[in-house]
């Protein structure tokens, strides 16, 4: 089978080229094939210039012609998946990709639409910030009360999907927000949701993180979007 990695970048010059290395050193099987499709949100950083030195058969990249959001990024790299599977992968060094396969055999054993990384199965849960932490707590518990679910992380990155379920959704959302459009559509479609835990490194805004607490306040709203209208 085919899997196709999706990586969204917006100036991540330090990382970047680092992150493609391990994707490339991950071990998913032999009878698995990578695809890497690699989603420049028009970095300003640098990290174009290193993106075009890339040479890897196996590694797509697409630069967008301006600043279009992450979700953007996402609905594009799924729109040029092949894989059967799809699983989205930040360029920062928070989530490690190897721990990707755990994804793939949880969704292969169960033949499930979708898989997602859980930051706090197995209590294992580590966060800078208590407003992030307890920010993650409140949404996933949004999204479980509105939607039926029983998600742990509804906020988590790294997010496994079916590519011919994830083109059925109807998606809209271009920013952060897409992060919880996805689970709020599949749930809305029937479709269950399986997670597994997996390891997280997350850094600080001066290491370069991105999400404010306005995009909590901005996934209520898709959520309410999502179940009321």
């Amino acid at each position: 089978m085919k899997l196709s990695i999706i990586v969204c970048a917006y100036n991540e010059k330090n990382t970047i080229l680092t992150v493609l290395e391990r994707i490339q050193q991950v071990d998913f099987g032999s009878d698995v094939e990578k695809e890497i499709i690699v989603v420049d949100n028009c970095s300003t950083d640098g990290t174009r210039d290193l993106l075009k030195t890339i040479t890897a058969p196996n590694v797509k990249v697409i630069y967008q012609p301006k600043n279009m959001g992450k979700g953007m990024s996402i609905r594009t790299g799924f729109a040029h998946s092949s894989g059967e599977y799809a699983v989205i992968q930040d360029a920062d060094l928070e989530y490690h990709p190897n721990e990707l396969p755990k994804l793939l055999n949880e969704a292969r054993r169960h033949n499930a639409a979708a898989v997602f990384g859980s930051r706090v199965l197995g209590g294992h849960a580590k966060y800078k910030y208590a407003h992030a932490y307890l920010g993650v707590r409140v949404l996933t518990t949004i999204t479980n009360v509105l939607f039926g679910g029983t998600l742990t992380d509804v906020a988590t990155a790294i997010k496994m999907v079916k590519v011919d379920v994830f083109q059925k959704l109807n998606l809209v959302c271009s920013g952060f927000d897409l992060d919880f459009e996805l689970p709020d559509k599949l749930l809305l479609a029937g479709y269950a949701i399986r997670e597994v835990a997996i390891d997280y490194s997350p850094r600080t805004y001066e290491e370069g993180k991105k999400i404010q607490v306005s995009d909590g306040l901005r996934a209520v709203v898709i959520m309410l979007r999502d179940r009321f209208l």
